[in-house]
């Protein structure tokens, strides 16, 4: 009998914790659930796994429009199903934080482009709020391969060329930073690296 009591014990606190690895508005997995799932999935393909981040744009204008927070989190969460229908089951997606989603999938060198786009299009669409009203919705999103441009100031070059574009960018080489001593251009004193944001 004690045996049983604890098993019963172990996989109500499983549930629990898998429960945990969850955002709550999203249903999606957690930063810490979702960078072991996508992880196992880089791990597993190699260079035909993709890694897409995902963040919606102008996002405060909605949240600080006539809808309110209300409007904002169905935004998000109508968000949140449109890189999970994209990935499908073999998919790993996450919410990063804030509006920020992540998703890991296996998706070859030769379809990335194209399959980019399509995700690019869902991410477009209006979401409706309340009673028929309709916001636009922009994101953008950024592929990285498996392998992508090793320094972080490449990948956020990569994540800053697709801003407010309503395009994918995939991170490559054209994005990996110019030689720099102290976080400044050699030979162009007082420029960053990276330039401004848009």
């Amino acid at each position: 009998m004690p045996l049983t009591g604890w098993t019963v014990h172990a996989l109500a606190l499983h549930r629990k914790l898998a429960a945990a690895r969850r955002d709550p508005l999203t249903g999606l997995l957690g930063r810490d659930g979702y960078t072991a799932k996508a992880r196992q999935i880089t791990d597993r393909y190699g260079d035909a796994a993709l890694v897409v981040l995902v963040d919606l744009d102008h996002f405060k204008q909605i949240n600080d429009g006539p809808g309110g927070h209300a409007a904002g989190d169905r935004v998000l969460a109508a968000t949140a199903t449109r890189p999970t229908a994209w990935a499908g089951s073999r998919g790993a997606v996450g919410r990063l934080g804030g509006d920020e989603f992540a998703v890991a999938d296996r998706i070859g060198p030769a379809r990335r482009e194209l399959r980019l786009a399509q995700l690019a299009q869902l991410l477009a669409r209006p979401v409706e709020i309340e009673d028929g009203v309709l916001v636009d919705v922009a994101a953008s999103s950024r592929g990285l391969p498996r392998r992508p441009v090793r320094a972080p100031a490449g990948r956020r070059r990569a994540m800053y060329a697709g801003k407010h574009t309503g395009r994918a960018v995939l991170a490559g080489p054209q994005h990996a930073p110019v030689p720099s001593i102290n976080s400044r251009r050699a030979g162009r004193p007082g420029t960053s690296i990276l330039g401004r944001a848009a």
